[in-house]
């Protein structure tokens, strides 16, 4: 495993770069999506697409990135160590699997140190029907007020009532009514949007034109933020689907020892979500067989996650900031979702390969 931590980056231009680089080294092609903004240095920002196989393979494995911008610096080390990785490449080859490398869905996120899109939206509450009445989230309702105060840090009194709530209602509930995704705040946290964002957009055209073809799709996406520092939780990430999680299961549980989790059994340390990207799949690859996880990787306890996105959102909020207060916001926010050490780093790229092998031998049998 020479070469793992070398792989990450701490700024989205160098992950941009690296990935690129990994991308030509092995002669493959990349297929630019230009984001119609610019980083937080004035850097261009891409969605960059790289598939390794042929185009009208029938089986695809998807392995993305960046959903969750700042999440990214996790997704791209492992996108990075995969196109480097001759043995991986070629196990995927001889099984008639091609790759499918979706580099920084949100890289607006990405770059500027936020969990959501430009449009303060979080890309995996905003795959919905947006013709239809949109879930209402009344738990968030409640406790919007106190989520994003006028001060930053939280008064004692506002400390207080968040610590009431979750004493009355427990950990579980807060980190349910703050996630699951809504839809009335423009402002808030876990905002699911109120029309398809351009990571969306962008993320159906690039299924439209690479797996067009398939007819066995399987999916990981990696994400940051949830559970034990390092240990990566495989979370289905299908349908409620009986099919669709025994398949999961099949390929990633490793016989019980990398347990496959469902936000529809409350097995997952997610809580249950709305609004997907998964459900991408089905609308731009109806044809298609299709078997996902997220790939979700600890950092902190929950509560201090919290902390972490809620000072972020409030910094978003005001912009007016001090210089000091902002920098240290914005550390908290990188450190809650991308851990800096080796060791950690370790972990990632050694779960993930077997991650990719398992889905390669999942989609060949």
């Amino acid at each position: 495993m020479n070469g793992v931590t070398e792989v990450f980056s701490t700024n989205y231009a160098d992950a941009r770069a690296k990935f690129l680089e990994a991308a030509a080294a092995a002669g493959l092609t990349v297929d630019t999506h230009l984001h119609p903004e610019a980083g937080r240095d004035g850097e261009m920002l891409a969605m960059d697409v790289v598939l390794d196989g042929p185009a009208d393979a029938r089986s695809v494995l998807i392995v993305s990135s960046a959903c969750h911008g700042v999440e990214g610096y996790c997704g791209s080390g492992v996108q990075v160590r995969a196109l480097r990785d001759a043995e991986w490449r070629a196990k995927a080859m001889a099984q008639g699997v091609a790759v499918l490398y979706i580099h920084a869905l949100n890289p607006y996120g990405f770059s500027h140190i936020r969990r959501t899109t430009h449009e303060n939206v979080d890309l995996n509450r905003n795959f919905h029907d947006f013709s239809q009445p949109l879930p209402v989230n009344e738990a968030y309702r409640e406790i919007q007020p106190l989520l994003l105060p006028e001060e930053w840090p939280p008064t004692e009194a506002n400390a207080a009532a968040t610590g009431h709530y979750i004493q009355e209602r427990g950990m579980d509930a807060y980190q349910a009514a703050i996630t699951r995704g809504q839809h009335e705040f423009d402002k808030g946290l876990f905002f699911g949007g109120t029309a398809p964002t351009w990571s969306n957009q962008t993320l159906r055209q690039v299924l439209q034109t690479h797996a067009q073809f398939a007819r066995r799709v399987a999916w990981i996406d990696i994400h940051t933020g949830l559970g034990p520092s390092g240990v990566g939780e495989r979370i289905c990430a299908c349908r409620d689907d009986k099919e669709a999680l025994a398949r999961a299961r099949a390929w990633w549980d490793n016989g019980g020892k990398t347990p496959v989790t469902s936000i529809y059994d409350g097995s997952s340390s997610s809580a249950f979500l709305t609004g997907l990207m998964w459900n991408s799949i089905y609308e731009e690859c109806p044809d298609a067989e299709y078997t996902g996880i997220a790939m979700e990787y600890g950092t902190l306890p929950p509560f201090e996650m919290m902390q972490a996105l809620r000072a972020e959102h409030w910094l978003n909020v005001h912009p007016e900031a001090p210089a000091a207060l902002a920098a240290q916001i914005k550390q908290q926010m990188m450190d809650a979702f991308y851990v800096d050490t080796d060791d950690w780093k370790q972990q990632i790229i050694t779960q993930a390969r077997q991650s990719l092998f398992q889905a390669v031998d999942g989609l060949a049998s």
